[in-house]
């Protein structure tokens, strides 16, 4: 989950599957700052033309396709993704293994009229691969290969590929990295394209400021599947597809089969130069304020001195971009209000810079946090440090999204504490999970990409995670009230306004699209897109004419 994240959204290359919380929940995994991360849910050419076709770079399959049906004993596992709140009923789930894989697969589709929905790693929040209108699962994890292409000087990364194993790849292999999310086994797929972002964003910026270009299987007007690359070169006649990846969300212009990474600016022929260098070690910190001690204006103190920190610390240039955290006020049921940190050990003072962040969080509030972790690691194991990585594949959950460009007001915080006190309801799945944001993400102006929302602070959502199926309908509920009555003022929702700027596709919610939970007024595509959404729709018409690749939030046709 936040990509994720965490949960870390992440979500997949086309549609993917994910979901909500309960009681069964283990409260110790909680506590510990286990929840959702980064991109999923959260407790990123030289020799070749620009625009050349794609069948050059597809590579050999290292093994044939895989077709599984319901009879095989595998379709079990196939037919759901991370969430387990959604079980699809496909008729086949076909496992690629190469571009061309794809290309025949979507053509199959096209031919037979069957419709057809793309998974690479799964998390999607919501049921676009798993709806009882997917008949055919186009599964891209068996795509998960990672390597440096020389003629385009930048990173190839297929989209089965995990976060954790591309970290690790990119590292050992080169010593750079991609600022993409926290949980490690949300996948390229579809992280990247939603604008992925994570523990090192606010110093090196979101996962698509790095996208060089991609390759993707279309569907033509006259029906034909085909492989096309799209690049950010300003002469690339495809750059508006490239484009359309760099926030605008997967499954709405066709099948992402590669992603190239190179950072803007970078120069020369060395792989090593072409990305950012992660930090060598990190200060990592959990801390964690008793509920017992809270008091409704002991929480709305720490609260607001959250709040108003990051207001504060959150320029382009300020020396708290080697800093992120989550702040995770749980369910009293799970005991605590946490608060997960990581500062990058190489920067000016970082652990003064640390020390002061947590001292300023809880001035005031009256009760002494307690220090659960302290300790200093290298940066490949922190990845993989359970204070940020994602929820367990087997649990259900429900999320809803926030950007927010500056403190919350005092009716987002009594909100809140009303509904995470709530006798009638008990979960200690259930919480705020509340990242640090801005910093370097904010130096890109809002239509280089299509993340529109570049002058945030925060970036959070109120999600909860459960076991049972019988347990899904209070915790949708709690989910969908607490966020309701948060922004209460706005039509149930954090409309584009001086305080908050809608919401991150990567944590896909239709009930943004519902007026029983939106009365807004402001439809949902302006709630992840903003100004952005008539310029997707353009390349919607341009690259999927016949709307071949579609959800219940794909981009719409013109």
């Amino acid at each position: 989950m936040p990509s994720s994240a965490p949960l870390a959204a992440d979500t997949s290359s086309s549609p993917a599957a994910d979901a909500p919380s309960g009681a069964g929940v283990r409260r110790r995994a909680f506590l510990s700052g286990t929840a959702v991360a980064g991109g999923a849910l959260t407790l990123t050419a030289a020799g070749l033309g620009p625009a050349a076709a794609a069948g050059a770079d597809r590579g050999t399959a290292s093994s044939a396709p895989v077709t599984v049906l319901p009879q095989d004993r595998r379709y079990a596992d196939l037919r759901r993704g991370t969430n387990q709140r959604w079980v699809g009923s496909p008729e086949r789930v076909v496992l690629a293994t190469s571009t061309d894989d794809v290309v025949r697969a979507v053509q199959e589709a096209v031919d037979s009229g069957r419709r057809l929905a793309v998974r690479s790693g799964g998390h999607c929040y919501e049921d676009f691969t798993t709806s009882r209108e997917v008949e055919v699962v186009l599964d891209l994890s068996r795509m998960d290969d990672i390597s440096y292409d020389e003629r385009r000087r930048a990173f190839s990364v297929q989209p089965g590929a995990a976060l954790g194993r591309v970290y690790d790849r990119l590292y050992k292999g080169w010593g750079v990295y991609l600022p993409a999310g926290n949980c490690p086994t949300v996948a390229a797929g579809g992280h990247i394209p939603g604008g992925g972002y994570g523990s090192m964003s606010r110093r090196d910026g979101l996962a698509v400021d790095h996208l060089y270009g991609i390759e993707i299987v279309v569907v033509q007007a006259d029906g034909t599947a085909r492989a096309v690359t799209a690049t950010r070169e300003p002469d690339d006649p495809h750059r508006e597809l490239w484009w359309a990846h760099t926030g605008g969300g997967g499954g709405s212009f066709g099948v992402v089969t590669r992603y190239w990474l190179r950072s803007p600016g970078a120069t020369g022929s060395d792989p090593a130069e072409q990305l950012p260098t992660p930090p060598r070690e990190v200060w990592l910190s959990e801390v964690a304020w008793p509920w017992e001690e809270l008091t409704e204006a002991r929480f709305t103190r720490l609260m607001w001195n959250h709040g108003d920190w990051h207001a504060r610390n959150s320029a382009p240039d300020s020396p708290y971009t080697a800093l992120f955290s989550q702040l995770k006020p749980f369910h009293k049921s799970a005991g605590a209000v946490v608060l997960d940190s990581l500062v990058d050990a190489g920067a000016p003072g970082a652990e003064r810079l640390l020390r002061d962040y947590i001292s300023e969080v809880g001035a005031g509030v009256g009760v002494r946090p307690q220090v659960r972790q302290y300790r200093r690691v290298p940066w490949l194991h922190a990845t993989q440090w359970p204070g940020f990585t994602g929820p367990d594949p087997t649990v259900r959950f429900k999320g809803k999204s926030v950007y927010a460009r500056r403190n919350y007001t005092d009716a987002h915080i009594a909100a809140a504490y009303r509904h995470l006190t709530r006798d009638d309801f008990h979960n200690p799945g259930a919480l705020l999970m509340i990242a640090s944001y801005g910093g370097a993400v904010n130096r890109v102006a809002p239509d280089d990409t299509a993340v529109p929302q570049r002058d945030s602070v925060l970036k959070y959502q109120v999600v909860s995670l459960w076991n049972d199926a019988a347990d899904d309908e209070a915790n949708v509920a709690w989910v969908r009230e607490c966020y309701r009555d948060m922004f209460a003022a706005t039509g149930g929702v954090p409309v584009p306004d001086e305080d908050t700027d809608g919401c991150f596709v990567n944590y896909a919610d239709v009930d943004l699209g519902d007026p029983r939970w939106n009365s807004s007024g402001v439809p949902w595509h302006e709630l992840y897109y903003k100004n952005g959404y008539r310029r997707l729709q353009k390349v919607k018409a341009a690259w999927d004419p016949t709307d071949f690749f579609r959800h219940a939030q794909s981009v719409r046709p013109l």
